[in-house]
């Protein structure tokens, strides 16, 4: 039986023509700068190709050439470093992206979703957004929609998240290997209805890593939420414990929060890390700073946000088969982490 055979995309028609996929947008959109002989060399390609824009899937949306990106938190500034990804793939194709943020709570989400959807964007890039993935599904039905940090599967919308699983295990890993049994969590309270999010994938992989060293006697979520905030409180709560009771070293789960829960360490006197080892997740620009020198994750966040955008722009282009990929996480080691007081 033949199979049928693929249909062109925008990608193929710019590596037919020689010119970049930014010069095909441009000569999709009528925009201006376009060169008569740049315009015949896309438009003999595009002949050749058969290629078709969806013209009529898109005059629908509203051919805004513009893309929607959700976020739940501005304060958390890895979020920032995925929007720089998505940022460079659209500028590249001509797209404008138009950030909104909703305020915690699900009904503030949807409200600014659906306003997204009402201003006919040709498709939507939600960093980790809460609520069912039956919603998601839904709107994955109607437009096209790619999720950051959530992990699949999923039938109408794409995944991009950090292998979190791999991720809690480099950061035990580290611990065990400088010496460490007593390794706490700084973990995410979100309902256990959404296994896909990041924070319940992180925990398992924290369980499952100390489980693997033969450490479940030392299993111990230091509850809360990935904020600075939430952080601070956090590090309260382990200074306040008895110091037998105390860990040695404390998986922050996010960056955010480890560098709430080390501010707050430091303020009760519990010096990072001959006290307490921190490790955080998500590499932000801040961890690097000399007088910090945060051990943490690095998810290539720039990467995760141009993967995604081309996921979506992909989607637009009218791909509807679902893709899901996990980013391989690297562990940088700095300043925050040493073996246990008394190990040397």
């Amino acid at each position: 039986m033949t199979e049928p055979l693929k249909r062109a995309t925008i990608s193929d028609v710019a590596e037919h023509a020689g010119v970049s996929r930014a010069a095909v947008s441009k000569v999709l959109r009528n925009a201006y700068g376009v060169s008569p002989a740049m315009r015949t060399k896309v438009e003999e390609s595009m002949a050749l190709l058969s290629y078709r824009p969806l013209a009529l899937a898109r005059g629908m949306r509203g051919n805004s050439y513009t893309l929607g990106v959700f976020l739940v938190d501005l304060s958390n500034t890895f979020f920032s470093v995925l929007v720089e990804g998505i940022r460079d793939v659209a500028d590249e194709l001509g797209y404008q992206v138009l950030i909104g943020q909703a305020r915690q709570g699900l009904d503030a989400q949807r409200k600014l979703i659906e306003a997204m959807v009402d201003r006919r964007m040709d498709g939507l890039l939600l960093i980790a957004p809460f609520g069912p993935n039956e919603e998601l599904e839904q709107l994955g039905r109607t437009m096209p929609v790619v999720v950051l940090g959530r992990h699949g599967p999923a039938d109408y919308f794409d995944t991009v998240a950090s292998d979190d699983i791999a991720g809690s295990a480099l950061i035990v890993d580290h611990l065990v290997g400088l010496g460490h049994q007593r390794i706490s969590m700084l973990a995410n309270t979100m309902p256990e209805s959404e296994p896909g999010m990041p924070q319940t994938v992180r925990r398992h992989g924290y369980n499952l890593a100390m489980e693997k060293h033969g450490l479940q006697e030392w299993i111990d979520h230091v509850l809360g939420r990935w904020g600075y905030e939430s952080g601070l409180e956090a590090g309260r709560t382990i200074a306040q414990r008895p110091l037998a009771q105390r860990p040695t070293a404390l998986h922050g789960g996010a960056d955010v929060a480890a560098l709430g829960a080390f501010t707050s360490l430091f303020d009760a006197g519990i010096s990072i890390p001959a006290d307490i080892s921190l490790v955080g997740y998500d590499n932000v620009p801040s961890a690097s700073l000399p007088p910090i020198g945060l051990t943490t994750v690095d998810q290539s966040g720039v990467q995760m946000g141009r993967q995604a955008a081309e996921l979506l722009l992909s989607r637009i282009e009218g791909r509807s088969e679902s893709k899901h990929i996990l980013v391989p996480p690297k562990l940088i080691v700095r300043k925050t982490t040493a073996g246990p007081r008394g190990s040397e």
